[in-house]
């Protein structure tokens, strides 16, 4: 009788704990509503932001999507998961929500068949530009990279690209449905880009096993204009195993990759190279990729990963010189990242040499905290290893980093 009653209290005990730990939510977004003087409305529009946003205050590249109902989520997911693993930078995301599957259709189409279904795509888009994209300008840390993306009725980033002014400079149209109007759009987009050849934003296209789209004929004529303005980047891809509702994801994947090819590059390709300052240009490079670029925190490890590993840390303040006068806003993180190398090496001195040349820019940087604490531990201070990493994980907490960084400060 005891024994049941011992299983059936650890039972409880167990439930109790496991409905606590439930109860915290995993929170990747938002959502708010404001109204639009221009749809004479109240819209709904979600907001993701990079993992490290409160901890620095740099400014980033905008995706928005459309249909954010069905497509924010996995988009700020994939978004988040690519960035973290250096595959691209970090993005602030925007979802532009509908009211609906009328509202959608009506939203993202312009006038067609006398049909009172379609037609708010001018008004949609004068929303977007001149309320929303404001709005989020304002409350955010938006730079001016602006992407639209939208899958399926997308199609209206097509037609949002072809306007006056737009606010973006890249284009995702995903499966678009070209069909549409009689397939008018293959014929006025590429009449647009001929017209603007020097202008032309970024655009990725793609469209999975389906019949009827209408995208090939539309890549068809895009294909004769490309053909005379070579600088516009433009890509279409092609998914024969994916259906019309599997492709969005994939489909996303490229067009990410699309907007900052060759981000990322592995030690082991460094380390092909002559020397740092070969490696210091080939990223020097990418700062023309659509999203820009500087160092994130694991391509920085991998640098001073590859300056370990090529024997090159006699020339460590020379490297770190030439990482200022270049990427003078990556300067911390690389400096953070070499530090960690020599603490792991047992040279806590030279990591700490390192960490305080960079002090007045890293206060209120967690990590730099870390690896003061790791270095002070291993030379014995421990009241200051100590005063360094409840200072690492109070900002961890006011900085709202995500679970996996917090822990990474343990």
């Amino acid at each position: 009788m005891l024994i049941r009653i011992a299983i059936i209290s650890l039972i409880l005990c167990s439930n109790t704990l496991s409905a606590s730990i439930a109860k915290v939510p995993i929170i990747s977004g938002y959502m708010f509503e404001h109204y639009s003087s221009t749809l004479k409305q109240n819209r709904r529009y979600m907001v993701s932001l990079p993992e490290r946003y409160y901890s620095n205050d740099r400014h980033y590249p905008t995706i928005y999507v459309v249909d954010s109902d069905f497509q924010f989520q996995h988009t700020s997911a994939l978004i988040t998961n690519l960035s973290r693993m250096g595959k691209i930078p970090p993005m602030i995301v925007i979802g532009i929500a509908n009211q609906g599957q009328q509202d959608y259709i009506y939203q993202t189409t312009w006038s067609a068949e006398n049909n009172s279904e379609y037609g708010g795509a001018p008004l949609f888009n004068r929303y977007i530009e001149q309320e929303l994209v404001p709005l989020i300008k304002k409350n955010y840390r938006t730079n001016s990279q602006q992407a639209l993306a939208g899958y399926s009725l997308g199609l209206f980033a097509t037609y949002a690209m072809m306007q006056k002014n737009t606010p973006f400079n890249a284009f995702i149209a995903m499966s678009p449905s070209a069909w549409f109007d009689d397939y008018s759009i293959t014929k006025m987009l590429p009449l647009h880009v001929a017209r603007a050849p020097n202008t032309t934003p970024a655009l990725f296209l793609s469209v999975a096993d389906e019949e009827k789209m209408g995208v090939r004929k539309l890549v068809e004529a895009l294909k004769n204009n490309a053909k005379e303005q070579k600088s516009w980047y433009w890509q279409f891809k092609t998914y024969p195993n994916e259906t019309h509702f599997s492709t969005a994801m994939p489909a996303l994947y490229d067009a990410l990759i699309f907007l900052s090819p060759g981000f990322y590059l592995d030690p082991q390709e460094m380390m092909k190279l002559d020397s740092y300052k070969d490696v210091l240009d080939i990223f020097e490079q990418k700062k023309t990729l659509w999203t820009g670029f500087q160092f994130e925190w694991l391509q920085a490890y991998q640098l001073a990963k590859y300056m370990f590993w090529s024997k090159q840390l006699d020339h460590v303040d020379d490297f770190i010189k030439e990482v200022f006068l270049r990427f003078p806003e990556s300067h911390p993180e690389v400096v953070i990242q070499l530090a960690k190398g020599f603490t792991i090496k047992k040279q806590p001195a030279r990591a700490q040499q390192l960490l305080l040349s960079i002090e007045s820019s890293s206060k209120d940087d967690a990590f730099w905290h870390r690896e003061m604490s790791l270095s002070y531990a291993a030379l014995k201070k421990e009241a200051l290893a100590d005063t360094h990493q409840k200072q690492a994980l109070s900002l961890a907490k006011k900085q709202k980093l995500p679970t996996w960084l917090v822990w990474e400060l343990q």
